[in-house]
């Protein structure tokens, strides 16, 4: 097959792989996780009106002309701490010394005969609005006073008598506004209404938020289970010590651990020496109990190069080339519809394959409506030439300039055999398939590698 482009060939992969299925996990598993359905509280977030701060409760009426030089002093006739309620009917000219949290006063309770929904909840407005057009006396009568519909913060009151406790006075020298201070019922959510959609990634934040709606088992997109294979007969499993021509199974390690980064389920199988027969047996298996199957080597067309031809004996072969450097050969297809991607044996190539190609794959099995890393544009800090007619992602680091724009330093070695520099670098700088020099100065589109999907960074 000819090579094709780097957009083509993730069209391809993407287009063969769809969500999971939904597992249903506790709430703190489910961090970092796409939900599989609308998630909907079951009550009111939160369920009535309280203090956003430590302070006073009172009728904001009350303080309509307080001032210094006119100050207004109201009675301290109870504390309420947060877990405690007000029993008691709060008059004009009193207000309650209350903690963050805890409930508002309530109005009154209707009298005998009154509307059950006159004083509804307590809260600020609707206790006066139930009332504005009622016919009872008795319900007028309940709601003379409504209910407290302000805090006014301890910073700002001063302590007449009592130190400013129960049975004491305190004094006020300027307005407050009804609401100041007041966290209204529902204000966070009400009850039956989606507060996390399908899709949406649950942040820790988001959990705190599903744990107030009474949400603790969630369900979610079931991560991928992925088979990772290091293809070669010159490879030994770290900590032995290679002997001639043998070398360290380094990318088993790399790309399992790419793989738990996406959010997948790694598997790492044993090393599978540079026979067609081999090969053939352990990906048979391997597509039994795995969601996705990940191999290193044995991608090109050399003698010992057995991927291409396992896949397309096993299932369909759909990529073998991309036009792109490093890691041209890049191999994918399908096995009883299990997606098969086979990455070159060099680290440098198999890391880029595995961020083009296969993260990507995985984000999308598990519902993430995010799939590309964030870039942005810097400035090359030397030249760079180029012969080869591939597009070239360049290791490379980004900085800030004096001036506070962006650099970009590509490593001053970009061998494709090379983990170190991966390492070291924390972006994947991109020189196009139709540019052969790019002079510094330039700025060029650079992939960020700590920065997850979804992020929006300025161009």
């Amino acid at each position: 097959m000819p090579a094709i482009s780097v957009e083509d060939a993730r069209s391809i992969v993407l287009n063969n792989v769809a969500p999971l299925e939904a597992e249903t996990v506790p709430l703190l598993e489910a961090t970092g996780r796409a939900a599989a359905e609308d998630l909907r509280s079951d009550i009111d977030v939160s369920p009535f009106a309280h203090s956003a701060m430590d302070g006073y409760a009172l009728f904001s009426a009350d303080l309509a002309s307080a001032s210094p030089e006119d100050p207004v002093i109201l009675d301290v006739v109870a504390e309420v701490p947060a877990g405690s309620v007000f029993e008691g009917v709060l008059r004009h000219g009193q207000c309650v010394r209350i903690m963050t949290g805890a409930p508002m006063p309530l109005a009154p309770a209707p009298a005998d005969g009154a509307p059950k929904a006159a004083c509804a909840n307590g809260a600020p407005d609707t206790a006066q609005a139930s009332c504005a057009n009622g016919d009872s006396d008795a319900a007028q009568a309940a709601c003379a006073n409504g209910a407290p519909d302000a805090v006014v913060k301890y910073e700002a009151v001063e302590a007449v008598s009592g130190q400013g406790m129960a049975g004491g006075k305190v004094r006020f020298d300027k307005p407050v506004k009804p609401g100041d201070n007041v966290r209204k019922p529902g204000e966070d959510a009400k009850a039956g209404q989606v507060v996390v959609a399908a899709g949406e990634v649950i942040s820790p934040a988001g959990c705190g938020f599903l744990a107030g709606c009474g949400l603790v088992q969630v369900p979610v997109r079931r991560r991928p289970r992925v088979a990772v294979i290091a293809i070669g007969s010159e490879l030994v499993e770290p900590p032995a010590l290679p002997g001639p021509g043998q070398i360290r199974n380094s990318n088993s390690y790399a790309i399992a651990a790419s793989v738990q980064d996406a959010g997948g389920v790694p598997n790492v199988l044993p090393i599978v020496s540079d026979s067609l027969e081999d090969l053939e047996a352990v990906i048979k298996n391997a597509v039994d109990n795995h969601d996705f199957i990940v191999t290193t080597g044995g991608a090109s067309n050399g003698d010992f190069d057995f991927i291409k031809p396992v896949v397309e004996r096993l299932g369909t072969l759909l990529i073998t080339n991309v036009n792109v450097r490093p890691g041209k050969a890049q191999t994918f297809g399908l096995i009883e519809g299990v997606p098969v991607f086979g990455l070159p044996g060099n680290p440098g190539a198999a890391y880029l394959g595995f961020e083009l190609f296969i993260r990507p794959a995985l984000l999308k099995m598990q519902g993430m409506p995010h799939l590309e890393r964030p870039s942005v544009f810097a400035n090359l800090t030397c030249d760079k030439k180029k012969k080869d007619p591939r597009r070239l992602y360049m290791r490379a680091t980004l900085s800030k300039a004096a001036d506070g724009s962006l650099d970009v330093t590509p490593a001053k070695s970009q061998g494709s055999g090379l983990f170190g520099i991966i390492q070291k670098s924390n972006c994947m700088a991109v020189i196009p398939e139709d540019c052969t020099f790019a002079p510094a100065g330039t700025p060029i589109r650079c992939f960020i590698l700590d920065v997850p999907e979804g992020v929006v960074l300025p161009d």
